[in-house]
């Protein structure tokens, strides 16, 4: 079932993430709208946790594990 987020396109958040431009933030809602059409469910946590990966606060292996550590399967 599809539940709706928090978008902000004025303050550029998703979930009271903050995005570095208004084409980041859309990009990542489409995805996440997307995705949650498949039964995906964001939190907060997963999205600052993509964000800081996206800017290079965090390396792609420590973004492997910690979502492996997230859903651990």
């Amino acid at each position: 079932m599809y539940k709706a987020i928090d978008v902000d396109r004025k303050n550029l958040t998703i979930m009271g993430v903050k995005f570095a431009n208004l084409n980041a933030l859309e990009s990542t809602a489409n995805a996440l709208g997307t995705n949650m059409f498949e039964g995906f469910e964001p939190t907060q946590e997963l999205i600052q946790l993509y964000v800081d990966w996206k800017v290079g606060i965090v390396s792609e292996s420590d973004f492997l594990t910690k979502l492996f550590i997230i859903y651990g399967k």
